[in-house]
C-alpha cells in the first residue's frame, strides 16, 4: 500500500466544531512491525474525540496536527506487521486505535495488534465499530470495579445508570442485567421506552423533578451509580446511596477529582470513583465481541453517516442527545 493515497477527515487545530473538519487526501499509512493495516468499513464517534478537538486534552492530545480524529473502528486487515502473529490480510476486525494518534475517519487506519480483536460473521462491521471505547467503559464499571459477574451468579446489586439511552449508558443497561442487579435508569421522556427495552426494571425522567433527585421509584438505595452524564452534583448523589455506595464518574473534571480526593482522606464508605481509559489488552473487546455475537449485547444505532457526510455525524455528537450509537461508514 506504500504510497498510495485515501479518503480522511482531518483537522488542524483546536476548536472549530464540524466546520473544522476538513476532507483530504493522504498517503495510507505504513504498519509497524506490532500493527495490522486495516481498511475501514465502519468507525464510532465518541465524546471523547469531541472533547480532544477542544483541547482538553492539550498538549498531550492529539500529539500533532493535522489529525484524524476517531479511535472505535471495524474493517478488513489488509496488510500485517512483521511481528505480528494473530491476523493475516483478509481477516474481519475490531479494532481501538491509538487515542494519542487516532486515525478513524479516513478508508484505512494502522492499530495494535494487542488492540485488535476478531469480528465474526455475525457481528456486522458497525456493531463492532460502536463497542471498543464505550462498551470497554461500561464493562470497566461494572465488573471491573463494581464486581458484578455477568453470568449472574453475584451478589444482588441495585445499579443506577445515568444518560442510559446514550453510547456508554445503553451498553452499561444490558452488561448490568446479565449481571444479579436491579437497574434504574435515567433519560429524556422520549427515550423511557427505549431503555426500558433494554432491560432497565426502572427508568427516570432527568428533566422531572422526581428524575433530577435521582431516587429509585421503589425506594431502592443503589450499591452503584454508573455515571455517564455530566453536571450532577455529589450532594444529588450521596442521599441515593446505600452506606457503602459508589459513583463511578465516566466523565470525570475538576470537581469529580476533587471530590474523589475529599471521601478518601475523610475515609468516607461512599466514594466516588472517576473512571481513567487507558486500554492495554484486547481481553475485554474480544468478551464484547463475543457477546454480541451470542445476542446478549446489542448495538443500538442513533444514525449512520457515509464518511463524506463525517461533518453532520460530528455536528450530531456534539448536540449531546445521541440514543445509542453515531456511526460513520466508509462508502
Amino acid at each position: 500500500m506504500s504510497g498510495k493515497l485515501m479518503r480522511a477527515v482531518q483537522y488542524d487545530s483546536y476548536g472549530g466544531g464540524a466546520d473544522g473538519l476538513k476532507h483530504v487526501e493522504v498517503l495510507v499509512p505504513t504498519p509497524n512491525k506490532d500493527e495490522v493495516l486495516i481498511k475501514l468499513e465502519a468507525t464510532s464517534l465518541n465524546p471523547l474525540d469531541l472533547k480532544f478537538q477542544k483541547g482538553v486534552a492539550r498538549p498531550f492530545v492529539p500529539r500533532k496536527f493535522p489529525v484524524i480524529p476517531c479511535t472505535d473502528v471495524a474493517g478488513e486487515v489488509v496488510e500485517v506487521g512483521s511481528s505480528v502473529v494473530k491476523f493475516k490480510a483478509g481477516d474481519k476486525v475490531v479494532a481501538l486505535l491509538n487515542p494519542f494518534i487516532g486515525g478513524g475517519l479516513a478508508e484505512y487506519a494502522v492499530a495494535k495488534e494487542s488492540l485488535t480483536v476478531q469480528r465474526p460473521e455475525e457481528v456486522s462491521a458497525a456493531e463492532g465499530a460502536g463497542l471498543p471505547v464505550a462498551a470497554i467503559s461500561a464493562h470497566k464499571a461494572l465488573v471491573a470495579i463494581s464486581g458484578i459477574k455477568l453470568d449472574g451468579s453475584g451478589t444482588r446489586m441495585n445499579i443506577l445508570i445515568t444518560a442510559a439511552s446514550g453510547g456508554v449508558g445503553h451498553y452499561a443497561v444490558q452488561l448490568a442485567k446479565l449481571g444479579n442487579t436491579h437497574v434504574t435508569g435515567t433519560c429524556g421522556a422520549r427515550n423511557i421506552e427505549f431503555v426500558k427495552s433494554l432491560g432497565a426494571d426502572e427508568v427516570l425522567d432527568y428533566k422531572t423533578p422526581q428524575g433530577a433527585t435521582l431516587k429509585s421509584p421503589s425506594g431502592k438505595k443503589y450499591d452503584v451509580v454508573v455515571h455517564c452524564a455530566r453536571g450532577i452534583p455529589w450532594s444529588t448523589f450521596q442521599p441515593n446511596l446505600n452506606d457503602t455506595g459508589k459513583v463511578i464518574d465516566l466523565t470525570p473534571g475538576p470537581t469529580s477529582m476533587y471530590t474523589y480526593v475529599w471521601k478518601k482522606l475523610t475515609f468516607s464508605k461512599k466514594q466516588l470513583l472517576p473512571l481513567i481509559f487507558i486500554p492495554k489488552e484486547d481481553k475485554e473487546l474480544k468478551l464484547l465481541v463475543n457477546l454480541v455475537k451470542e445476542g446478549k449485547l446489542k448495538t443500538i444505532f442513533d444514525s449512520k453517516y457515509p464518511l463524506s457526510k463525517a461533518q453532520d455525524a460530528w455536528a450530531k455528537s456534539l448536540d449531546g442527545h445521541a440514543t445509542g450509537k453515531i456511526i460513520v461508514e466508509m462508502i
